[in-house]
């Protein structure tokens, strides 16, 4: 049992607050660019476009995350609406954010003219880091918890953050533990990236381009369908959990995009690179390849232009009909 209740708050500078939850989440875009980087590369396509788009997406992703807690928690909200544009920003739902994350994607790989599917096949894993360490951030928060259990893994929640069904007079905080729902998520999220590096390292003949994103939809789906199980005081449509019709549809989508990608015959998901032996250029390396083309083209080139001018200065056999013969001598 873990009887810790630790304080959201890493490092208070005066009236600046450096919060866990956002280390968290910076820590998983850290760790999304270095994956994403990687199966870029390993797919033969731009880095740079992660470098120029990593924050414009992180930013929808943080506007449809919070916006779907909100929605989901507004009885923390109703009394006093300005806290929802206000720090801390201490609550993200992951479908809101995936939504407007995904927008985000989409509306790039338009403006770089790359392939969508590939692309989302690249992002993939980078999500499910994100999600690996950004849950984290909720054990911080005493947040995303179930019912008590007498599990080894159970974890202590002050009387501050309990909900209503579960106070301390009734349920003490030293005999009381309760399933930590968000470290279920951040272990899928950790084993989900695995599998799609592990799947994405060499060919896969009943793989294509697309697939991987299509895994991951209903990987994230499904595994939030089973946990609403255990979430108490959700938001609710009727007597279904929203976030359970998310997860259902999300694993509909998935299959969806599984279907469409056969009957597309999309191309097989191959790496240019097997393995772990990925092509790794810096940037300096890169322009310096290009630089040696470039000079071999120019090259070929003069050698084609200079072979040109030879040949027009030797006299061809039409010219040489058309000279006088020489007169003989008298």
């Amino acid at each position: 049992m873990i009887n810790w209740t630790p304080d959201a708050i890493a490092l208070q500078l005066g009236p600046l607050s450096l919060y866990w939850y956002g280390i968290a989440y910076a820590v998983g875009l850290a760790g999304a660019y270095w994956i994403m980087v990687r199966q870029a590369r390993r797919f033969g396509e731009r880095t740079d476009i992660i470098a120029n788009s990593l924050i414009i997406v992180a930013l929808a992703a943080l506007v449809g995350g919070r916006l779907y807690h909100v929605i989901d928690q507004w009885q923390l909200y109703a009394s006093d609406p300005i806290r929802i544009i206000l720090p801390p920003y201490s609550g993200l739902g992951a479908f809101g954010g995936f939504l407007t994350g995904a927008i985000a994607v989409l509306v790039l790989a338009r403006r770089y003219r790359v392939s969508a599917w590939r692309w989302a096949d690249i992002v993939a894993p980078g999500i499910f880091v994100m999600q690996a360490a950004g849950r984290l951030g909720n054990f911080f928060n005493q947040e995303l918890y179930g019912p008590p259990t007498n599990l080894p893994w159970g974890i202590a929640i002050d009387c501050l953050h309990r909900v209503d069904l579960y106070p301390c007079a009734t349920f003490p905080v030293e005999t009381t533990y309760f399933h930590p729902l968000f470290l279920y998520e951040s272990l899928s999220g950790l084993i989900g990236a695995v599998a799609l590096v592990w799947l994405s390292s060499r060919p896969r003949p009943w793989l294509r381009v697309g697939d991987l994103a299509a895994i991951m939809v209903i990987w994230i789906g499904g595994v939030r369908f089973l946990v609403e199980f255990l979430r108490i005081e959700n938001w609710r449509l009727g007597d279904i959990p929203t976030a359970q019709l998310f997860g259902a549809a999300f694993v509909l989508v998935g299959l969806g995009m599984l279907w469409i990608r056969r009957r597309q015959d999309a191309p097989r998901l191959e790496p240019i690179e097997i393995g772990d032996d990925v092509k790794d250029l810096d940037e300096d390396e890169e322009w310096d390849a290009l630089a040696d083309e470039e000079a071999e083209d120019e090259a070929d080139l003069d050698a084609e232009d200079g072979a040109s001018d030879e040949v027009a200065d030797e006299p061809t056999p039409l010219t040489a009909q058309a000279q006088p013969d020489p007169q003989p001598p008298r």
